[in-house]
């Protein structure tokens, strides 16, 4: 990116909050910086989370924008649309949580769920015999 001073990146979900990156970001981040994140659900996965994310930068006076919508919270219509698409993603988490329930619970009725055979242990001696 651009005039980035430094760049976090993180694949644990936005749904957890005990990120490493994350909290190395909140921890780096000083007053005056701009924190631009690529997605929002990238951020977090509740409201909740969200906004404290986002309010602890703003106390410690940093911008938060999104580049994906091209959202800014240091105007109080991009705060007002945060809170907005904080809850849009919520809600689609719930959602998609919901589907994948609802999918699961005929694959286990049928007996097929839970993946497939394991085949370490049945092919060990194989493996031994490989090695050697």
């Amino acid at each position: 990116m651009v005039g980035a001073e430094r760049i976090f990146q993180e694949k644990a979900s936005g749904f957890k909050t005990d990120r490493p990156q994350l909290a190395a970001f909140l921890d780096y981040v000083r007053e005056g910086d701009t924190d631009v994140g690529t997605n929002l659900d990238r951020i977090a996965r509740s409201t909740k989370d969200l906004l404290e994310i986002v309010d602890a930068l703003h106390c410690k006076g940093v911008a938060f924008q999104v580049l994906s919508i091209d959202l800014d919270t240091s105007t109080p219509t991009g705060g007002l649309m945060l809170t907005m698409l904080g809850t849009i993603v919520t809600f689609e988490r719930e959602m998609m949580l919901e589907r994948q329930a609802e999918g699961i619970a005929p694959a286990k009725r049928a007996g097929k769920y839970g993946g497939r055979k394991p085949t370490a242990r049945a092919k060990a001696l194989q493996v031994r015999e490989l090695a050697s």
